[in-house]
């Protein structure tokens, strides 16, 4: 049977559990229950137990649509809106032709950052036990007030979602989610959230947006995951009083694997924590990273039904590369897609957008491997610059930089300079599409 979250929260009925910034309305749970019980109807000519796809972003209306899908006895397939029509269609085509998904809460789509999106079937479970997890590690309870600052089409928000109607908190969504809207919430005494969940680039524009000012006195954690957060970022974030907690996860891992408390954050900053309760992490002797434990997913959805994701012992291969220190923290060292091997070299290209970040004038970089003919492939880098130009306007100069810094098989050989970097529904940096640009510069 689905599970119902809203039913199952821990909030008094008289409680107040949703707030939206836009419009001033605030939704006790009673109210709550009422609006998703109305919209839950729409929905009862669906089969008991079948897939929904539902596009959805941050807002109110969406939260209702997926609180009234479980309500209905049906799972919801999160489709972000921010995807092209071509990609929903390709989405909502797999699910079509896919068997039943038995013991489903929920099917999330894979970043695509490496190849075709796929569908991730998650249970109740799962859900459950990173929200326990949460609990033990960052002490969230019913007393916090989140913002909804990403879009439950990814793992990230809706766990958020999940955790606060669990726990009986306040959510809050926003008018949107830009930098000085989010900047404006935190201020604002009569909203008083206490909870973020941000993607790296969403932090550096909030940063950005505040300039000196510091994080608001009654914010309690900044949970920071979704992408590599750049050593320079978190420091910049820590030294203006916010407390990031850095957090390591996947979609197939329903969130979280690993999550760094603020005071270890600040501590030492080059980790992204320990194991969340109930979940176990090693590295193999080839610095993979592995994850197994209560919130794996329960598979993809393939063409005869749910193919495994785990090897013969049960771990998922995160397919990134790490390692472990004595406190069992993690470090994430890079992708194993993110290796570029040019001329018999391997390069790691986190490495070279480390060193591309420190130089004057970059805001951000993105390495890749182009394909060559002679080299196999060339080192390529997308650079973000400042909007006076600075030293990103001359590949010379950069070139001249990267030579006292890096190995000449590290260095990058092809450029391109954009305002941002391409990125997916997700907000992950769509490696394709620079390797494409790229490319074509060559």
């Amino acid at each position: 049977m689905v599970f119902d979250v809203l039913a199952a929260s821990a909030a008094d009925p008289n409680a107040t559990v949703l707030v939206d910034a836009g419009t001033g309305e605030r939704y006790s749970r009673g109210q709550l229950e009422d609006r998703v019980s109305a919209r839950a109807e729409s929905w009862r000519g669906e089969p008991q137990g079948g897939v929904l796809p539902l596009v959805v972003g941050p807002t109110t209306d969406s939260v209702v649509d997926l609180l009234s899908v479980w309500r209905a006895g049906l799972v919801p397939a999160p489709l972000n809106a921010a995807l092209a029509p071509v990609e929903r269609d390709a989405a909502r085509a797999e699910l079509m032709d896919s068997p039943a998904v038995p013991d489903a809460h929920v099917v999330l789509w894979s970043s695509g950052t490496s190849g075709r999106p796929r569908g991730v079937v998650l249970g109740a479970e799962a859900f459950q036990s990173i929200t326990r997890g949460a609990v033990s590690r960052l002490g969230v309870g019913s007393e916090d007030v989140w913002a909804l600052t990403l879009s439950p089409a990814h793992v990230g928000g809706l766990a958020l979602v999940m955790r606060s109607i669990a726990l009986g908190g306040v959510l809050i969504t926003l008018p949107d989610t830009t930098s000085p809207t989010l900047s404006d919430a935190l201020d604002a005494d009569e909203l008083a959230i206490t909870r973020l969940s941000l993607v790296p680039i969403q932090l550096r524009r909030l940063l950005d947006e505040r300039g000196s000012r510091r994080a608001p006195g009654r914010l309690r954690s900044v949970l920071i995951g979704g992408a590599h957060a750049p050593p320079s970022l978190v420091e910049a974030a820590v030294q203006t009083g916010w407390p990031i907690a850095l957090t390591y996860g996947a979609t197939e891992m329903t969130s979280q694997i690993t999550t760094a408390t603020p005071e270890e954050t600040a501590a030492a900053p080059g980790h992204v924590g320990r194991a969340m309760p109930g979940v176990d992490v090693r590295v193999d002797a080839d610095g993979g990273v592995l994850a197994r434990g209560d919130t794996v997913a329960l598979g993809r959805i393939g063409a005869t039904g749910l193919e495994s994701i785990l090897d013969a012992d049960g771990w998922y291969a995160t397919g990134d590369v790490g390692a472990l220190d004595a406190q069992g923290r993690l470090s994430i060292t890079g992708r194993r897609i993110d290796r570029i091997v040019t001329g018999g070299t391997t390069v790691d290209a986190r490495e070279v957008e480390e060193v591309l970040r420190g130089l004057p004038g970059v805001l951000d970089a993105v390495v890749v491997g182009v394909p060559d003919a002679e080299w196999g492939e060339r080192i390529g880098a997308w650079i973000v610059s400042e909007p006076e130009g600075g030293i990103a306007s001359w590949p010379a100069a950069l070139e001249d930089a990267c030579a006292a810094r890096l190995h000449p098989a590290k260095r990058p050989r092809v450029w391109a300079f954009g305002s941002a970097l391409p990125r997916n529904a997700n907000g992950k940096v769509d490696r394709e599409a620079v390797r494409a640009r790229l490319a074509e510069s060559s």
